[in-house]
């Protein structure tokens, strides 16, 4: 779980510093640089599992795609920065296993990660340059430091959820400068001598070779960052039938839905507890998403998965009350992105984070508080212990919709603006600011003054009243909210002045 995120020099981030709950909501203009923050989230997280070269073509340019290095670096005109710095708090499971399914156990469960990256030309990689790792380092957050957990939260939740040790010693430090530069990794439980690696040819983070059996709390580190996932589901893929050998979990791109959703239900049949025929466990999987889908279109009767044993293929179906079977094919774009987040919502297992990008999108307005309801309903409950029931899940979306501004818990909302951000006596223009409202815990906890109420209003009250009921400048076609009988159920105060 994500819980504090700094980044500098990363696109358009710069002395950039966002505090995270279980779930968050960042608004902002197209083109401020809301989905840069994702990038960054991304990057991070393929920088625990890939080589430095991979995670960082992983990552998309302002085209789409990553074909110099450079281009993750913060610009101005032709001028690039020369280094980039991420620092991650978060919250990791007590226990995980590793790539070969040793079991680790965390001494400690709330901990920092530090990463530092410079550009580097290189002469055989001539048009995408290359990364050299400056700052690697992997602590524990005090419990001395000021609120590092801002957002409201039970003591049961917490208690359950954060572990510390009695050393303060790191678990990854960066040692010495230049050409000298190591980057030291400690082994837990044992009184020998760290492993020192020389940092200047690194390929890849010493947090992404972490093992249970050395490294525990580092492995459950590395755990945590790949569990990380950006969701941009896409209808034709989550509309796609599967075959019998398909992967059972959900793709980034929504692939993959109905072997989701029949893996889960079969696996709730396997491990019904006494008294529950497996039968009606498999059956409570398929009626709890067919009832959250209901809260959606009216429309719904069932949800299940068809069998086509002579092509050996999976079909998502959704009965109508006539009875009637539509397939995933024939489904609209929201109704299946719906259903992709109500079988996420099934995953007993599933725990870290999940980004979306606008996941209004194919939904009618008035349908917009259920779906921000199954999206709240993803994250941990902090109210109750941390247990299988109740995983360290997150939820962070990013949206330009009034009516998704509109309906979120105050305390939810982040604002993301263009402005002029001020570090070590540079200015750095066109940066995105990442503000809360004033008096939640968001904004408290930054000690950065809330968002200015015109930039709120804006998102509350996109469009200012016509007079006489015609169009705003007399010259377009009268909009449906200039007429006559819409404005005082729209604007009651300007009806009755």
């Amino acid at each position: 779980m994500l819980t504090r995120l700094r980044v500098h020099g990363f696109k358009n981030l710069v002395n950039a510093d966002i505090r995270f709950g279980p779930f968050t909501c960042i608004a902002g203009a197209n083109g401020v640089g809301k989905s840069n923050l994702f990038d960054a989230i991304t990057f991070l997280s393929a920088l625990a599992d890939r080589p430095l070269i991979d995670a960082a073509l992983s990552v998309r340019d302002e085209a789409g795609r990553t074909t110099d290095v450079r281009s993750l670096f913060f610009r101005t005109g032709t001028q690039y920065t020369e280094e980039m710095a991420f620092e991650a708090e978060m919250i990791v499971p007590m226990v995980g296993l590793d790539d070969l399914g040793q079991e680790a156990r965390a001494s400690s469960t709330f901990l920092r990660y530090t990463v530092k990256l410079a550009h580097r030309t290189d002469d055989s990689l001539r048009s995408l340059g290359s990364l050299e790792l400056l700052k690697e380092e992997l602590v524990q957050v005090g419990a001395r430091e000021s609120d590092p957990l801002p957002f409201p939260h039970d003591r049961a939740w917490r208690k359950s959820a954060v572990k510390r040790r009695g050393s303060l010693s790191p678990f990854i430090a960066t040692e010495g400068m230049g050409s000298q530069r190591v980057i030291k990794q400690y082994q837990e439980g044992r009184q020998g001598r760290p492993l020192t690696r020389p940092a200047v040819n690194l390929p890849r983070t010493v947090l992404s070779v972490a093992n249970a059996a050395e490294n525990p709390t580092t492995l459950l580190a590395r755990n945590e960052l790949r569990s990380w996932r950006l969701l941009q589901l896409e209808p034709s893929s989550l509309r796609r039938p599967d075959e019998f050998t398909a992967p059972t979990k959900l793709s980034a791109d929504g692939a993959h839905l109905a072997a989701a959703l029949y893996h889960l239900a079969r696996t709730a049949a396997r491990s019904a507890p006494g008294g529950i025929a497996p039968d009606e466990a498999e059956t409570a999987v398929y009626a709890r998403v067919a009832n959250r889908l209901a809260d959606l279109i009216d429309d719904v009767y069932g949800v299940s998965i068809d069998l086509d044993e002579k092509r050996e293929l999976l079909t998502l179906l959704v009965t109508g009350n006539d009875r009637t079977a539509h397939p995933a094919r024939a489904l609209s774009d929201g109704t299946l992105r719906f259903l992709a987040l109500s079988v996420l919502a099934e995953e007993p297992d599933a725990h870290g984070l999940l980004c979306l990008e606008e996941p209004e999108n194919g939904i009618h307005p008035a349908r917009i508080p259920a779906m921000l309801r199954l999206l709240q309903d993803l994250t941990t409950d902090v109210t109750e212990p941390v247990g299988p029931d109740n995983p360290l899940r997150q939820v962070i979306v990013n949206t330009h919709s009034p009516s998704v501004v509109k309906q979120v818990p105050e305390d939810s909302l982040v604002v993301a603006e263009l402005g002029t951000v001020v570090r070590d006596n540079r200015a750095y223009k066109n940066c995105v600011r990442f503000r809360g409202l004033a008096d939640t815990w968001r904004q408290k906890a930054s000690q950065e003054p809330g968002v200015p109420l015109g930039t709120l209003l804006a998102y509350l009250s996109p469009d200012e009243p016509a007079q006489n009921g015609e169009s705003p400048d007399g010259m377009e076609p009268r909009r449906v909210m200039d007429r006559k009988e819409i404005q005082p159920l729209l604007f009651p105060r300007s009806a009755n002045a």
